[in-house]
């Protein structure tokens, strides 16, 4: 483990946990902390650094879901590899007068991994910190359940039921640090011998994952209402893995037709399952909200998955799966004996922030903000529609710009950011050969700009495009 050297300014203006957040994406960024390498503690960082450790906690989170760092269970927080990065980097270097040469910094970054946290309500979080702990509630220094705590699952349970349809008990809820842990959790009650298809384009960090497991893992092609059921038959595979509320990257919501094929499919052999990745489901702006796939579940072959991380902040790191019956049972029989991953003092206030409304205010409030920043990035995109194509809006925290130039997606991606502007090409999210036909698109995510930003940031990617 690696001592890190900063000094934060409590008198800058700036919250403290950007300070950190800043730092350590500078030093993973410059390649001072290499892949590999061991974090501190959010605990000693904390005690070192003279802060909270919720201070600590949100800006390991945010760089967590930018992907600079990653959580291994049991183990800690590790630097993950840059080497993409750092070819971009070094493809943007600026020679300064003296000769010496200087990364280029971007000015507006259209990340579609990060989150508004200066709106977080730290108040009350607070308060309710305060108030957890006031009372010396010795029961939450002792080891809980494994599933995690009855009162959180039980409010998590009303919580998914009345937002998203969701048709489960507590009992059948299992709490976890992150989807990562969850997904290796999956794998011990799957077995071993399984063969699952992601949709292509998918969600990488999912693949890399599966990837690690002993699981045959392959991808079947998306039209414009998801997975292709056709390819998905022909695979062969007996686990599905879909994101049908906002599927990342694309952005497109699977219509209840494609969904009930799914379904079918399922339903069509024993041991069959869907993993459902309800990603980016709490962000819809235009229409009533959908159901999950798991609402229309009627054999019970939808493992369904959440986390709070966008919702929230990604350092809540508290993210919950329905498991059917059939494999409550057997995740009882083989992984009850895996302790809980999340502190009980986190569940025990994360409980109370739901269960007295601060969570439905939060992402009320939340939700306005970003549909204000969606409607200004949408409006900021008519000037290039004679050049692109927009879909993926009116959900989620991203939409999708199609390129119809001669422009390739990596000259895109490096005109744009020879101006200060990083934007996401598609292709870094498809798995194989691209196909002959491939038309270049961006992903652009507006969470982490204001207004005034996103505004800016359009109108100089337009010289670009």
């Amino acid at each position: 483990m690696i001592e890190l050297m900063m000094t934060l300014d409590s008198h800058s203006g700036r919250h403290l946990y950007e300070q950190i957040y800043d730092y350590m994406k500078s030093e993973i960024r410059k390649g001072h902390l290499l892949f590999g390498e061991r974090l501190p503690s959010t605990r000693f960082l904390a005690e070192y650094l003279q802060v909270s450790r919720s201070t600590v906690d949100l800006a390991y989170g945010q760089l967590l879901s930018e992907g600079y760092i990653e959580s291994r269970p049991y183990k800690g927080f590790f630097v993950c590899q840059m080497e993409e990065l750092y070819d971009l980097q070094n493809t943007m270097e600026q020679t300064t007068a003296d000769g010496e040469e200087e990364p280029m910094q971007f000015r507006y970054d259209f990340s579609p991994n990060v989150v508004e946290l200066s709106s977080f309500p730290f108040g009350t979080w607070k308060k309710i910190t305060k108030e957890t702990l006031i009372d010396d509630r010795k029961e939450l220094f002792a080891l809980g359940h494994p599933q995690g705590d009855g009162e959180l699952r039980t409010t998590i349970c009303h919580y998914l039921h009345t937002s998203r349809g969701v048709n489960c008990t507590p009992e059948q809820i299992v709490i976890g640090a992150g989807n990562d842990y969850l997904l290796l959790l999956l794998e011990k009650i799957l077995g071993r011998e399984r063969k699952i298809a992601l949709e292509n384009p998918t969600y990488k960090r999912a693949y890399r994952i599966f990837q690690s497991f002993a699981w045959q893992v392959g991808t079947v092609p998306m039209d414009t209402y998801g997975m292709c059921v056709d390819a998905l038959y022909e695979s062969g595979a007996d686990l599905a893995y879909v994101m049908p509320s906002h599927q990342f990257p694309t952005g497109i919501v699977m219509p209840i037709g494609r969904r009930l094929e799914l379904l079918k499919w399922a339903a069509g052999e024993p041991g069959r399952y869907l993993i459902e990745d309800d990603y980016d489901s709490e962000f819809r702006y235009r229409g009533k909200p959908i159901p999950s796939l798991q609402a229309s579940d009627q054999a019970d072959q939808v493992i369904y998955m959440g986390t709070f991380s966008k919702a929230i902040a990604p350092a809540i790191r508290i993210s919950y799966m329905v498991l059917p019956r059939r494999l409550l049972e057997r995740y009882r029989e083989q992984c009850l004996f895996f302790s809980s991953t999340v502190s009980r003092i986190d569940q025990s206030i994360l409980n109370v922030f739901i269960r007295d409304g601060a969570f439905e205010r939060h992402l009320n409030k939340m939700r306005k903000i970003y549909k204000s920043r969606h409607d200004v990035l949408l409006s900021s995109c008519r000037s290039l529609l004679k050049r692109v194509t927009i879909s993926g809006e009116n959900g989620g925290l991203h939409l999708i710009l199609h390129y119809h130039g001669e422009q390739t997606e990596k000259e895109l991606i490096r005109r744009a950011a020879e101006k200060g502007i990083r934007v996401y090409g598609m292709a870094d999210s498809h798995i194989g050969r691209l196909p002959d036909d491939w038309q270049p698109t961006l992903i652009l995510g507006y969470a982490g700009l204001c207004e005034d930003e996103i505004e800016t940031g359009i109108r100089l990617l337009s010289d670009c495009i």
